[in-house]
């Protein structure tokens, strides 16, 4: 398309004379009306596009073929505006075009033909090749009417790009393989050669080409007369040619040349020879006559099929065990279930993962690890038919695929076989090392038979077996299967509360049993889940746990309980201490004193509550370096739950907690049960011996308050004096002081208690 700034355009018709009333005019008239008719046919039928632009009457004319290839419609009104054209020229080469259409309207004729990019409709780029000429000037000398044609030319020009990819792949290629390429002229008996094959020759002139006496010269004298009898009967014969012969560079040395060529006509008649040549000598060296080299292939053929499947075996088998991998398993699933399908037989999917196989590996070393897998796959395979299927799919998990017609006793009986096998104790390096297996098995038969589906549920079922007490084996069930969903599902909206903040504190106020004054809060963590409404650990916890996230619940409600206090200090409350849970795996963080340092605790405002469940005497060097850090940050630290767990009084001693909390279940009875009551006493009285405050949780009724009262215990906390709360309404409970009506009996030992202790202070 050829454009002026102006845009003027006229139709073509244009040039047709006025029809003449007369019988000559109107012969005239149909002549140039069928004159057009055939130049309108003549132009669609070449694909050319026509364009005219008269600039004198500001008209402009675009053929239906100028339009169709740029994806316009035949009838769609062209625009005609020259800058909204330019912003359609492909922006590499809307410079030349603007300079080529200035050159065009000038008159130049080294700009009548131009090729360009321009937009198609659809996006895309089409290649026009635009001729054009100023046909009409005004007096002035400026140009009054351009017409022209547009051809697309973008089939041409990719096969143009083609070709010439095709020929950069072709020079890359002899590049790489070192091949060079020769011309022959069979009439002149001249040779042009490319560089590639006058580097072979080692031969240096300027031009290409080359006499054909100087390759006759460059062959070697015992095989000069052989091959040139050879080239001369292919010529004779016009028969293309194959053959090797040694030749002597020019820098003398002596190299192996393999030929290939082969004859044409050219353009103008002319017999020629086309070929290549490429250096073989090291492969000479190695095949020292034809037939060796044959021999030399065909062994190459059965090394790359050797390969082949020694490739493929690799690809679907464990390359320790040498059992099939998962990919294989993944392929071996359609074909057993199809069987079963066939067959009407059962297949059985056991999903085996092995036993404290970790503590073998950490202890004694991934060598002993390596034997363990090795053991298994012996033990595996030997308990097995031979057509059964064995995979081992990663780490220290197997699967075996069975079809039979069998009970499932049978194939529990299977199982507990491996089991027992497994657990036997192997000889390493003067170790004997104990595993075991836990076993997950499914089965399933019918038309509606689903391997992948039996994989799945044999992992559900081994997920049962292991959370059951390892070493045994469990059969699938929907049940199960449904529980582990609803897991899933919960562990999946425990990561989205994370992310929400649904996780908040609620506080459950702590009391001097002497005074009944706040002594604290202990913090509880709670779940505000968006579906089920606030949930108690109970229902998360265990959850929580298995995806490793316990130690970041904790940590959010400690930083949230320290913002409630600073608050409830703002509103003229004052909370003395905070106590929050902190699990085994916050404990064990290397990084938790630099954390706490980050938060910057008021030192004695806040205790970290140990469930006492958590092994206190086995404490590695982690968490007791976190305990030194809590003591230097001014962290109390407490045991929860005492009476229960693992602690023991060297463990109380090493520790030196603030205080010991003692548990519910002990502090139940003690209206009832007068053995109770002397236990709480010895273990208020352990507390005191060791300068450990003693906090009793559970207090039910005013009882429960006055008992532990005279028992001598420091702190109460439950529900008779307070049930858990959320952070805004700890500042009404504390202002209200209801808990001191908890009744009549409680208030008397209150205030006895009160008269003891101003007496012994003298007031």
């Amino acid at each position: 398309m050829t454009q002026n700034k102006p845009d003027p355009a006229v139709g073509l018709s244009d040039n047709v004379p006025d029809a003449s009333p007369s019988t000559e005019g109107s012969r005239i008239e149909a002549n140039l009306g069928e004159r057009e008719s055939r130049w309108n046919y003549a132009l669609v039928g070449s694909g050319l596009g026509v364009w005219d632009h008269n600039l004198k009457h500001g008209t402009r004319y675009y053929s239906e073929t100028w339009k169709t290839m740029r994806g316009m419609a035949p009838d769609e009104e062209a625009d005609g505006d020259y800058e909204s054209w330019l912003s359609l020229i492909h922006p590499d080469d809307r410079d030349f075009v603007v300079k080529a259409i200035d050159h065009q309207n000038a008159g130049d004729p080294d700009y009548q033909v131009f090729e360009y990019r321009e937009r198609h409709r659809d996006g895309g780029w089409i290649w026009i090749e635009c001729r054009g000429a100023c046909v009409e000037w005004n007096e002035d000398g400026s140009p009054a009417r351009l017409v022209g044609t547009d051809y697309d030319i973008t089939a041409r020009k990719e096969a143009e790009e083609h070709l010439a990819h095709m020929s950069r792949r072709l020079d890359l290629a002899l590049d790489i393989s070192s091949i060079g390429v020769f011309e022959a002229d069979i009439e002149a008996g001249t040779v042009e050669w490319d560089s590639r094959l006058m580097a072979i020759y080692g031969i240096h002139i300027g031009s290409p080409k080359v006499a054909n006496d100087v390759w006759t010269e460059a062959l070697h004298p015992d095989d000069r007369e052989r091959v040139v009898a050879t080239i001369n009967d292919s010529v004779a014969q016009n028969r293309s040619f194959q053959h090797e012969f040694r030749i002597i560079r020019g820098d003398g040395a002596e190299r192996v040349i393999r030929a290939k060529g082969g004859f044409f006509v050219d353009g103008t008649g002319r017999r020629k020879l086309i070929g290549a040549n490429w250096d073989v000598t090291d492969e000479v060296l190695l095949n020292s006559e034809l037939q060796r080299a044959k021999t030399l292939a065909e062994a190459r053929n059965q090394e790359l099929e050797a390969a082949k499947e020694s490739i493929e075996h690799l690809a679907l088998h464990d390359y320790l065990t040498g059992l099939p991998n998962r990919r294989y398993l993944d392929r071996m699933l359609d074909q057993y279930a199809a069987k079963c399908v066939s067959m009407d037989l059962t297949l059985a999917v056991l999903h085996i993962d092995l036993d404290r196989f970790k503590q073998i590996n950490d202890t004694l070393g991934h060598r002993a690890g390596d034997a363990m897998l090795m053991h298994a796959a012996k033990v595996l395979k030997a308990n097995v038919r031979a057509d059964d299927f064995v995979a081992r799919i990663g780490g220290d998990e197997f699967v075996v695929l069975c079809t039979m017609d069998v009970t499932p006793r049978k194939i529990g009986n299977l199982a507990q076989r491996i089991i027992q096998e497994l657990c036997r104790p192997i000889r390493y390096e003067n170790h004997d090392c104990r595993f075991g297996a836990s076993i997950g098995i499914a089965t399933g038969s019918g038309e509606a038979l689903d391997a992948k589906q039996l994989l799945l549920n044999a992992d559900i079922a081994l997920y049962r077996a292991k959370s059951g007490g390892r070493n045994r084996h469990e059969f699938f069930s929907t049940d199960a299967r449904r529980r582990i969903i609803a897991s899933k599902r919960l562990a999946d909206d425990i990561l989205r509360g994370l992310e929400r903040g649904e996780f908040i504190p609620f506080y459950q106020p702590q009391f001097h049993a002497r005074t009944l004054n706040i002594a604290g809060t202990e913090t509880l963590a709670r779940w505000q889940h968006p579906e089920f409404g606030l949930l108690a650990p109970d229902k998360f916890l265990a959850i929580a746990e298995d995806i490793n996230v316990v130690a970041a619940i904790d940590g959010l409600i400690l930083e949230q309980a320290l913002a409630d206090r600073r608050e409830w200090a703002a509103q003229g409350v004052t909370v003395p201490k905070i106590a929050v849970n902190v699990s085994s795996k916050r404990l064990d963080d290397p990084n938790l004193g630099k954390k706490l340092r980050a938060l910057k605790i008021e030192p004695g405002t806040v205790a970290f509550e140990l469930l006492e469940s958590i092994s206190l005497d086995d404490c590695d060097a982690a968490v007791t370096a976190n305990l030194r850090q809590l003591r230097k940050l001014g962290i109390d630290i407490e045991i929860d739950d005492f009476g229960t767990g693992h602690a023991s009084i060297v463990s109380l001693l090493k520790l030196s907690p603030r205080t010991l909390k003692i548990d519910r279940q002990l502090i139940k009875m003690l209206p009832s049960s007068s053995e109770q009551r002397k236990l709480v006493r010895s273990i208020i009285d352990i507390g005191r011996s060791l300068n450990i405050l003693v906090t009793a949780e559970g207090v039910e009724t005013s009882d429960h308050v006055r008992i532990l009262g005279e028992l001598g215990c420091d702190v109460l906390q439950g529900y008779a004096l307070a049930r858990p709360m959320p952070a805004q309404q700890i500042p009404a409970f504390i202002r209200s002081s209801s808990w001191r009506n908890v009744d009549s009996g409680a208030r008397a030992l209150q205030s006895t208690l009160q008269g003891s202790i101003a007496a012994k202070s003298g007031k």
